[in-house]
């Protein structure tokens, strides 16, 4: 039993989770306003709530990108050492963990507040269907990061039970920096996309110029970082933040030496960790020292 939960565990990636929950957990903490005036037992309801709407929700994405994607895992040497191809779990034991998940996902939705619970059979949906999105453009690199992006947009709803800018403006930075991200871990698989007839960026430009295509998703992305703090006067923790970001990016893909695809994406994967966790203290900081929330609207 626990081997399969261990399966399970590395199938859905659960550590790439870093990548889009200090994010949320950024915005809820915002939208919160520092929990000011909850008490600790409310606090601590809402906070697990999301915490399990995030863990379901990318549980279910996960699995079903590993149940769309199993013909072609199996035809990748790269993949075809994914539990589906490989078989080490079962297609039923997949779905029915999909199942499961995206169920208990719209049930700790509708526990937070109406909006929530409305929203999350079609948000559930359109996190199931980034799986697709290889099959018909190279635009899937953005999507992948506009269904990671929700996120902070979520953990919102979930403590406003509304729409705003400020979370929005969160989602689209993330979306471009996640997207940049995974057209540089699609080099790996430029010549079997192209093989396969799969849409991905380095299949459709080539390497070099895909690398590019990223560099420049993620200066949009510092460019919104720096509108951000401005429009909302975030402070001088965010800037110093941001300030880091940039030299990171500035770093990965302009200074450093190695050519070395999986060195890159390593290097990619721990700048992903240090960025989210960077614009989550940017966000809690900002609302110690004097943010308040309600002056947003």
């Amino acid at each position: 039993m626990l081997k399969k939960i261990l399966e399970f565990g590395h199938m859905v990636r659960f550590s790439h989770s870093l990548f889009a929950m200090p994010f949320a957990l950024g915005s809820m903490w915002v939208a919160a306003n520092g929990f000011r005036g909850m008490t600790a037992v409310e606090t601590a309801r809402i906070v697990l709530l999301i915490l399990l709407c995030m863990v379901t929700a990318r549980n279910s994405a996960m699995s079903f990108n590993r149940i769309a994607d199993a013909d072609i895992d199996a035809k990748n040497p790269r993949t075809a050492g994914r539990h589906l191809p490989a078989g080490r779990l079962s297609k039923a034991s997949v779905v029915s963990f999909l199942a499961v998940n995206g169920i208990l996902f719209v049930f700790f939705a509708f526990m937070l507040n109406p909006l929530a619970g409305a929203l999350a059979l079609p948000v559930w949906l359109l996190l199931l269907s980034y799986s697709y999105w290889k099959r018909f453009s190279w635009l899937c690199h953005w999507f992948l990061g506009f269904a990671i992006g929700m996120s902070p947009l979520g953990a919102w709803i979930a403590i406003r039970g509304e729409f705003a800018v400020f979370p929005i403006f969160l989602l689209v930075i993330l979306m471009l920096w996640m997207g940049g991200f995974d057209i540089i871990y699609a080099t790996q698989d430029e010549e079997i996309d192209r093989r396969m007839g799969l849409h991905s960026v380095p299949a459709r430009f080539g390497r070099k110029r895909a690398l590019q295509i990223a560099l420049w998703s993620h200066v949009a992305m510092i460019a919104l970082c720096v509108a951000f703090g401005f429009i909302w006067n975030m402070g001088v923790a965010w800037w110093a933040i941001t300030a880091l970001m940039t030299a990171a990016i500035l770093y990965i893909h302009l200074f450093r030496k190695s050519d070395d695809l999986d060195a890159m994406n390593r290097d990619f994967f721990l700048a992903n960790v240090a960025i989210s966790v960077l614009v989550m203290i940017g966000l809690v900081v900002w609302i110690l020292t004097g943010g308040d929330v309600n002056a947003l609207y």
